[in-house]
């Protein structure tokens, strides 16, 4: 019998391993370990093992520095500056960027809950 995570557990992760959010993400964990040596924001604490763990905070910010590289086509010098002039700068738009990245992560969460039910819903008869 498998131990099920409750709902609770799932949605409020702290962590996240570089696995799942280079899946969330959708780039190879490579790309985000050089991202790292290239935005000094961008700190994911090591568990003992060293494996790299992300704080929704990061995954925010891993969302923001996608945008900026891959759908608004920054270098990495320019979404590096966007990034340090929004931080400075208390403009809406910075707020709105990072919305965008909170309802992301939000939908990533709700797939993979519905993946979950789905996978269960399989396994179990359904009784009327």
């Amino acid at each position: 019998m498998a131990i099920r995570k409750s709902t609770a557990e799932t949605e409020s992760k702290l962590y996240r391993s570089i696995s799942e959010v280079s899946e969330m993400l959708d780039v190879k964990a490579h790309v985000l370990r050089y991202w790292e040596t290239q935005f000094s924001m961008l700190r994911p604490r090591k568990n003992r093992a060293g494996n790299r763990m992300y704080r929704p905070d990061e995954v925010k910010l891993l969302l923001r520095i996608k945008e900026l590289l891959y759908e608004k086509r920054f270098t990495i010098a320019g979404a590096r500056r966007a990034l340090v002039a929004e931080r400075r700068d208390d403009s809406p738009q910075v707020e709105l960027g990072f919305d965008l990245a909170t309802r992301k992560l939000t939908i990533f969460e709700v797939r993979e809950e519905l993946r979950q039910i789905a996978a269960r819903l399989r396994r179990e008869p359904v009784v009327p």
